[in-house]
Parts: C-alpha cells; structure tokens; sequence
C-alpha cells in the first residue's frame, strides 16, 4: 500500500499477489455504473459509463459494437475504471475506487452472454438483455492498482 496523499491510497495488486479483495468484488457486484477512461489517437481522454462484471480477479465489460472506447483499447490497453460505493450520509467522502488496469478485447460471443447476465444486474433479475444475441466486443481488465477511499484499499479508513 502507498498513500496517494490528501487521504487517497493506492493498492498494488501485483505486489499484494492476493487479487481483489472481497469488499471491492462486492461493491462490483451490487452493480455501480463504472467510468472507463481510455486514450484517444491524439492523446486526449476518452471517458465512458459502462456496466462491469467479474470473471476470476478480471472486470469484465461487453459492447456489441466497435465503439472508441473499444478501438482505443486495442490501440493503447492501459485503461483506468472508477465507480462510487452506495451513497453513505455518514462518511465525509464517500467511499470509491479507482484501478488502474491493463485491458485485452476478445471477439466473440462472450460479449453478448456477458449483457445478458449484467442486465439482470444492472436493470431487473427478470429483464433480458434487448439487442439480438451475436458476437461483439468482451473487454477484460487485469487491476495492476486499486486506490481511493473504502475497506477495498488497506488504510484508508
């Protein structure tokens, strides 16, 4: 662990060698809408809001089309994911995290199966992901760092 300074602390996954620990895979399971921050050709930031799931100690992420976020990716795999724990009127700062990863795309069905599970996450454990099934984009997310504020980063509570 190393503190980022101003309260903010930061995680080394690989230097852990322990994976994600389990308040932030919980977190990630109850469904917060994620910030992906990519690089554009010319170096300027790309920001999107996507659904993320887990697969082992990878985030996951599907998208049924070619978009930016996913042409930067296979240009430049070094990606930053951030998302806010549920609101708590008690804390002063509101628990987050931000990871730092190294993304891969993977073509192919995985992308479509991969919505149709978060839908259930994200919108109703009854709904149905709407677009036709067929391939599209699954991006994995290998955390090299956690950081921000909450029981996910030791220290910083």
């Amino acid at each position: 662990m190393v503190s980022g300074g101003h309260g903010w602390y930061v995680w080394d996954v690989t230097a852990a060698n322990s994976g994600l620990p389990d308040e932030l895979r919980q977190l990630i399971e109850s469904g917060p809408l994620a910030h992906l921050s990519t690089v554009n050709p010319d170096g300027s930031p790309q920001v999107s809001v996507i659904w993320v799931g887990l697969d082992g100690d990878d985030l996951v992420s599907g998208h049924m089309s070619r978009y930016a976020k996913v042409r930067n990716i296979e240009r430049d795999p070094r990606v930053v994911l951030s998302f806010t724990a549920p609101r708590d009127r008690a804390a002063f700062l509101n628990p987050y995290a931000v990871l730092r990863a190294t993304a891969a795309v993977e073509y192919g069905d995985a992308a479509w199966e991969l919505l149709d599970r978060l839908t259930r996450v994200y919108l109703s454990p009854e709904a149905a992901f709407p677009a036709p099934r067929g391939p599209g984009y699954l991006v994995r997310y290998s955390v090299e760092r956690i950081g921000g504020v909450g029981p996910w980063v030791p220290g910083s509570h």
